[in-house]
Formats: structure tokens, sequence, C-alpha cells
């Protein structure tokens, strides 16, 4: 009897110990592959973002051209205007325009990005975007207090 309660005993545990293996193995099978899939994941997205390039490329160079036809206009009133306030104006648009360039250098940057380098490259014509954007309102809002239209 002892001999029986002792095998039953050793066979219970061995069938413990390797179900217990087979669900660790099965969990960390299972780890693996989220693993995998999370990686496959964040590369589709990378590759979904990079394969956007050339559109997103296009409708900046179409914003881009767009400031500048802004910018022109705004050169145009402030050469009809006179004195203290067409210096100023004038200086405020040259530093217009040289974001305006930066912008532009960080749009052709994005333009020839790789794969690899496209996520910094675009983030970096993002914020000068940003910062062209906000110099492009304050300096058109200064012209418009100081120059009439």
């Amino acid at each position: 009897m002892k001999n029986k309660i002792l095998a039953i005993t050793f066979l219970l545990t061995t069938a413990l110990a390797a179900g217990s293996a087979a669900a660790e193995g099965k969990a960390a099978a299972q780890l693996n592959q989220a693993k995998t899939e999370t990686k496959e994941a964040a590369q589709a997205v990378r590759d979904y973002a990079y394969a956007q390039k050339a559109e997103f490329v296009a409708e900046m160079k179409k914003d881009l051209a767009g400031i500048q036809d802004e910018m022109n206009r705004l050169s145009a009133k402030i050469s009809k205007s006179s004195g203290k306030s067409q210096t100023e104006a004038k200086t405020k648009l040259k530093a217009l325009r040289k974001k305006w360039a930066q912008t532009k250098k960080q749009l052709d940057r994005a333009e020839s990005a790789t794969e690899s380098t496209w996520n910094d490259v675009k983030g970096g014509f993002q914020k000068s975007y940003g910062e062209l954007k906000d110099s492009f309102e304050q300096t058109r809002q200064w012209l418009s207090e100081k120059i009439e239209p």
C-alpha cells in the first residue's frame, strides 16, 4: 500500500511538474509571439509613416509656397509704406524670410530622408514649420497694426 501511495504521489508530482513546465513553455511562447507582433506593428507604423513621405512633402511644399506668396504680398504693402514703420517692417520680413529658408532646407532634408532617418527629419521639419507659422502670424499681426492694409 505504501508503494502504491508513493508511486501515485510520484506520478502526480511528475505530471504536475510536466504540466507546469508545459504551461511555462506555452506562456513564454505566447510572450515571445506578443513581442514579435508588437515589433511588427511598430515597424508597420514606421513603414506607413515613411510610405506617406511623398504626400507629406508635397503638402508641405504647397504650404511653404503659400507662405512665400503671403510674404510677397506683405513686402508689396511694406514698399508702399514709409518712415520708421517701413524700416522695422523690412527687418521683420527679412527675419521671416530667413526662417522660411531654414524651413525649406528642413523640407529638402525630409524629401531625401531614408526610412531610418524619416522620423527624426520629419520631427525637425515639423518643429521648424511650427516656428515659421508662429513667426509669420506675429509678423502679419504687427504689420496690420503698424501699416494700413
